[in-house]
Order: C-alpha cells, then sequence, then structure tokens
C-alpha cells in the first residue's frame, strides 16, 4: 500500500503528517541538546566535588597519604573523576552524533518535503488552469450555439415575411450562418480543451501526484528510520560507556576492600615512633623531718654529720616528655629537633635524595665528558670549550653532594647509634622480672643498678624482719614496688614465636595467654603463659581482647 493509491485525494492531510514528522524530528533533537546539557552539568559538578575533596598538598609531602584509607579514597575520587570524564564522552557523543546530524537531517527533509509539496501544488495550479480553460470554452460555446440558434430563427421569421426586402433576408440567411458557423467551431474548440483536461486530469490523479505522494512517503519513512537510529543512540551512548562505568565501580570496589587497618596502625607507628626509651621510675622525694638515724659509714647519700640529704625543688627532674608542654621546636639541619626514630627516617630520606641528585651530576659529567670528545675529534659539530663552563658546574655540583652524603651519613650513623640505644634501654625495663610484693620492699642501699640480683637474692632466700622494717624510700632513684599486676586482658597467638632474647617468652601457635601489658609504641606485648612464666612477644603475632 502506498500513500499514491490510497490517499490520492488527501493532500492537506499528507502536508498536515510530514509536518508534524518533521515538528517531531526537532523535538528529539532538543530533548538530545538538553540531556547533553545535564550530562554535562552532571560531570562538571562530579569533576568539582573530586577538585573540592583532593588533597592539597602533594602525596610526597602528605603523611596521610601513607594510610591504605586515605589512598582508598584518593583510588574513589579518581574513578569518580573517571566515571565524570565517561559522562563527558556521553554528552560529547550525544551532541555530535544526535544533535547535529538529526539537525542537519531535519534541514535536508525540510528542503525536499517543501520542494515535492511546490511541485504537488503547480500540477494542480495547472489542472485548475486547463479546468477553467475547459469552463471558458463551454462557455463560448453556450454562447455561440445561442447566437446562432436565434440568427437562425430570425433568417426564417424575415424569410416569410412578405414585407421584407430580399437584401435583408439574404443578409439575415448569411448572419444565421456565420453564427451556426461560429458554433461549430466554438464546439470543435470545446470538444478538444474537453478531451485535453480530462488527458491532463488522469495524469494528474494517476500519475504525477501519486508520483508525489509516493516521494513524500518515502522520504517521510526515511525520516521515521532515521529518527528511529537517533533514538537508538541515545542508548548505545550509554552502553558504550557502560564497560568503563563498571571498572570505574570495580575500582571503587577494590579501593573499599583495600583498606587494612592492622597496616595502617603499622604505618602511624613508623610515622610517629619517637624512638625515645621510656621514662624511668619516679624517685621519690623525701620532704619529711631529719629522721633520727644512726649515722655510719655504710650509709651512702648520708653526710657525716647524721643529717640526711633532703632533696628540694631545686634538684633537677628526669624529663617526662609525653606529659610535658611541647616547646616551640627550632627546625635544624640535622632533625635533631625531632624523636630519635624520625629523626633517623628524615636522614634517610635526605641521603637518599642527594645519592640521587650525586648520581645524577655523575651521569651529566659523563655525558659532557663524550660530547667534548665529539667535538675534538670532529670540530665542525660544536666548540669544545663551550662546554667547559657546565662540566665546571657539574664538577661543582658533584663536590657539594658528596660532601652533604658525608655530613648526612654521620648524622644518620649517630641517629641509629642513639635508637638502638634507647631500644637497648627500653627492652631493659621491659624484660626485668616482676618486683616483689610491696610488703617486702628490697634493700634500698643497693640502688636500682643492682635491682635484678636483689630480686634474685629475694627469691632465693627468705627476708629478716630487718628487711620487712626498711624504710619507704631511699637515698637514691627508686621506684615504687607493686604487687604483681593482674591479667587486663587475654590474648590468642596467630603465629609461632621462639623467645630466643632476654625478656621475651615463646609461645605456640593458637596458645591462649594472659594480657599483662599492652604495646606501648615499641611492637612488644607483656603476656602470661597458663604454665607459668613471663615475658614480650611481638603485638603484631597476637589477637587481643581486653577485659
Amino acid at each position: 500500500m502506498d500513500w499514491g493509491t490510497e490517499l490520492w485525494d488527501q493532500f492537506e492531510v499528507l502536508e498536515r503528517h510530514t509536518q508534524w514528522g518533521l515538528d517531531l524530528l526537532d523535538r528529539y533533537v532538543k530533548f538530545v541538546k538538553e540531556r547533553t546539557e545535564v550530562e554535562q552539568a552532571y560531570a562538571k559538578q562530579l569533576r568539582s566535588l573530586v577538585k573540592k575533596y583532593l588533597p592539597k598538598r602533594p602525596a610526597k609531602d602528605d603523611p596521610e597519604s601513607k594510610f591504605s584509607q586515605q589512598q582508598s579514597f584518593m583510588q574513589i575520587l579518581q574513578e569518580v573523576n573517571d566515571f565524570a570524564g565517561q559522562r563527558e564522552l556521553v554528552a560529547e557523543n550525544l551532541s555530535v552524533r544526535v544533535c547535529l546530524e538529526l539537525a542537519k537531517y531535519s534541514q535536508e527533509m525540510k528542503q525536499e518535503r517543501k520542494m515535492h509539496f511546490q511541485e504537488g501544488r503547480r500540477a494542480q495550479q495547472q489542472l485548475e488552469s486547463g479546468f477553467k480553460q475547459l469552463e471558458n470554452s463551454k462557455r463560448k460555446f453556450e454562447r455561440d450555439c445561442r447566437e446562432a440558434e436565434k440568427a437562425a430563427q430570425t433568417a426564417e421569421r424575415l424569410d416569410q415575411d412578405i414585407n421584407a426586402t430580399k437584401a435583408d433576408v439574404e443578409k439575415a440567411k448569411q448572419q444565421a450562418h456565420l453564427r451556426s458557423h461560429m458554433a461549430e467551431e466554438s464546439k470543435n474548440e470545446y470538444a478538444a480543451q474537453l478531451q485535453r483536461f480530462n488527458r491532463d486530469q488522469a495524469h494528474f490523479y494517476f500519475s504525477q501526484m501519486p508520483q508525489i505522494f509516493d516521494k513524500l512517503q518515502d522520504m517521510d519513512e526515511r525520516r521515521a528510520t532515521h529518527l528511529g537510529a537517533g533514538y537508538g543512540l541515545l542508548s548505545e551512548a550509554e552502553l558504550q560507556v557502560v564497560p568503563i562505568i563498571a571498572k570505574c565501580l570495580e575500582g571503587m570496589k577494590v579501593a573499599a576492600d583495600a583498606v587494612d587497618a592492622k597496616n595502617d596502625s603499622q604505618v602511624l607507628i613508623e610515622l610517629h615512633k619517637s624512638g625515645f626509651a621510656r621514662p624511668g621510675d619516679v624517685e621519690f622525694e623525701d620532704f619529711s623531718q631529719p629522721m633520727n638515724r644512726v649515722p655510719s659509714d655504710s650509709s651512702l647519700g648520708t653526710p657525716s654529720d647524721g643529717r640526711p640529704e633532703l632533696r628540694g625543688p631545686g634538684r633537677s627532674r628526669a624529663k617526662r616528655w609525653p606529659f610535658g608542654k611541647k616547646n616551640k621546636t627550632v627546625v635544624t639541619e640535622d632533625f635533631s629537633h625531632l624523636p630519635p626514630e624520625q629523626q633517623r627516617k628524615r636522614l634517610q630520606q635526605q641521603l637518599e635524595e642527594r645519592s640521587r641528585e650525586l648520581q645524577k651530576e655523575v651521569d651529566q659529567r659523563e655525558a659532557l665528558k663524550k660530547m667534548k670528545d665529539v667535538y675534538e675529534k670532529t670540530p665542525q659539530m660544536g666548540d669544545p670549550a663551550s662546554l667547559e663552563p657546565r662540566i665546571t658546574e657539574t664538577l661543582n655540583n658533584i663536590e657539594r653532594l658528596k660532601l652533604e652524603v658525608q655530613k648526612y651519613e654521620a648524622w644518620l650513623a649517630e641517629a641509629e647509634s642513639r635508637v638502638l640505644s634507647n631500644r637497648g634501654d627500653s627492652l631493659g625495663r621491659h624484660t626485668r622480672p616482676p618486683d616483689p610484693p610491696a610488703s617486702a620492699p628490697p634493700d634500698g642501699s643497693n640502688g636500682n643498678n643492682s635491682r635484678s640480683q636483689d630480686n634474685k637474692e629475694s627469691s632465693e632466700e627468705p627476708l629478716s624482719e630487718e628487711g620487712q622494717e626498711a624504710p619507704i624510700y631511699t637515698e637514691f632513684d627508686e621506684d615504687f614496688e607493686e604487687e604483681p599486676a593482674s591479667p587486663i586482658g587475654h590474648c590468642v597467638a596467630i603465629y609461632h614465636f621462639e623467645g630466643s632474647s632476654e625478656g621475651t617468652i615463646s609461645m605456640a601457635e593458637g596458645e591462649d595467654l594472659s594480657l599483662m601489658e599492652e604495646d606501648k609504641g615499641d611492637g612488644w606485648t607483656r603476656v602470661r603463659r597458663k604454665q607459668g612464666g613471663e615475658g614480650y612477644v611481638p603485638t603484631s603475632y597476637l589477637r587481643v581482647t581486653l577485659n
């Protein structure tokens, strides 16, 4: 079925329908254009959001970038930024492949439609013009027939009139004959015009207009097909970016799974571990009245006049840095203003940077030497003397960097020795056996340095009454003695550990232990085994539960 056959008399209907189709095409183009603006605005807002939450400092200068939580967040921001890029790609594809192409196609369709309807109107005008000519010839034939009949009647009346002259009769007969001849000519002309109009009308309705209508049908079907393809491009633009968007979403999931709380805790330790030894026991300072004691030569710290030496406010106190006010630090080149562990790390970083710079300068010097040799062998390539300033500058840089490397190496060695020394002191305090009960304090005359030996002797020999009546303070820096602490939690060994060094204790994988002291930041936790024995094990080897 086609328009030319079935809709041969629906010229106005086809005109309205084709115009509606083009309007629909224009409406879809406008819809896609606004959709493109929405996508562009969405992508712009996403990029602004990502920019808002990106760190202001570079990653190498931001210590927070070392945490897996921050790294995952940065990866999520990157994936969101890539997602915004895909939305921009969708907008670009829709703008180019739909808006521009369909808008151009719509203009072509409008021109073609205009041409077909102009051709149809010309055909209608020609047929109407032929019909007017037919009507004119018909009216002329009708008029001539009436005139001929009238002239014939006049001639017949004069012929019968006895009073009429022969000349009048002859004249009337001639006039009647002339009118009859004119009517015959009008008849022939009318017949020819009618035949010509019928031929033109048949051509108009059976050939000319059906062809125009078929062209309009073909044009409208092509427009509908093109519009349908445009509908498909809307989904195709989305489908093209679905795999990449899926990768973005998968990347976000991977970033979420990459958060490692344990590792972040370890990173925090590495970033901020000071390397200081833990503060020693608080000294007992006696501000009471002088006690009546018998002076003897064995009483350490007692003046010869028998009066004990009192500790007053003027006595210097050990630095208890975790609890004191932090003064404004002055940054030094050797980073001595930092804690030992942080100083060591910063010095190591500086040493690596200087070493890289030194190697770069050495490579540049070698390259300049090779270039100078080439210039000397082939002077047309360049003047060897022009390289001397650069070679001299490079040598000066090498000497300067070598001195800086030596300087940082010396500082690093000193910092490492401090860290090892502090670790030794801390381990020495952690690995001492538990203090005896407060009811049986150690002999104060032996001081802190002989505490381990006193504890050993007190565990082997019974305490005498004198030992039980010993004063609660000594003349030296001593700690208050406490009873053995009760467990503060329990823990399970995740891995096997062989406690081979002093102060450590062995444990088997899966063994239940009592938690005696939490990790203080040095990576060691004090535990007690069920079958007896107490010591330090690596914190990372435990799964801890506090009471």
